[in-house]
């Protein structure tokens, strides 16, 4: 059975753009959404999947999160790991909560205070297929590995899946770990609190060691598309 349908869809085609309205989108499978800016396969923040009852709450004007796919659902009841059938076909892993960037105090004065932890979930593209506003959403029982909120515990995780022999600069850490690009900043503190500053070096380092691009890191089989109740 649905636990819920989509409301709405967004996309972005370009940086610094205002998220476009579109009746239907079509995921990527380990992409994200056709024509959005961020899809990336080495991302965990490939679209944004708000709820509905948050705008209620804080009483926002539309896409105020900027999200990719509103649901009518809570997004606060969804859980890392869990994966999520939309439409006929397209199947989405959610990995972690989105925090809340001060660009959304453009939209509304003191915006980012208010949400806290209500902007939603991010997500990752495992099974293609066409979104449209009114499809059912379901939650498919195999689960995936969890991701977790605080970004410190992400940029553990990936630090900890460096291949032996090789090593990760900074900017590609920063995108494996789903955090701005300013972070690179403080993983060279990070990663020596962490014990595993062997493994991440900046892009200018004379380091031999081959640089590891995140390959492997996303690697889980997607749930089967088959069997699902409308």
């Amino acid at each position: 059975m649905p636990i819920g349908r989509v409301v709405s869809l967004h996309v972005r085609r370009a940086a610094g753009a205002a998220p476009e309205a579109v009746a239907h989108a079509q995921a990527l499978p380990g992409l994200g959404l056709d024509g959005d800016i961020f899809q990336h396969a080495l991302s965990p923040r490939q679209l944004l999947v708000a709820g509905a009852p948050a705008y209620v709450r804080l009483g926002l004007p539309a896409n105020a999160l900027r999200e990719n796919v509103l649901l009518d659902i809570d997004s606060a009841a969804l859980i890392s790991g869990q994966t999520l059938a939309v439409g006929a076909s397209a199947v989405l892993q959610l990995t972690f909560a989105c925090e809340p960037c001060g660009r959304l105090n453009l939209r509304q004065y003191q915006l980012v205070r208010s949400i806290g932890a209500q902007r939603g979930m991010l997500a990752r593209v495992l099974t293609g297929g066409a979104i449209a506003a009114g499809d059912p959403v379901c939650l498919l029982p195999q689960r995936m590995p969890a991701w977790p909120n605080d970004w410190r515990a992400r940029v553990e995780m990936v630090l900890a899946r460096v291949p032996g022999g090789m090593v990760v600069e900074y900017r590609q850490l920063a995108l494996l770990a789903g955090v701005a690009l300013t972070y690179c900043r403080v993983f060279p503190r990070v990663a020596r609190e962490l014990g595993l500053a062997h493994v991440a070096v900046g892009l200018r380092s004379d380091n031999p060691l081959p640089r590891w691009d995140g390959a492997g890191l996303f690697d889980q089989p997607a749930p089967p598309a088959a069997g699902r109740s409308q």
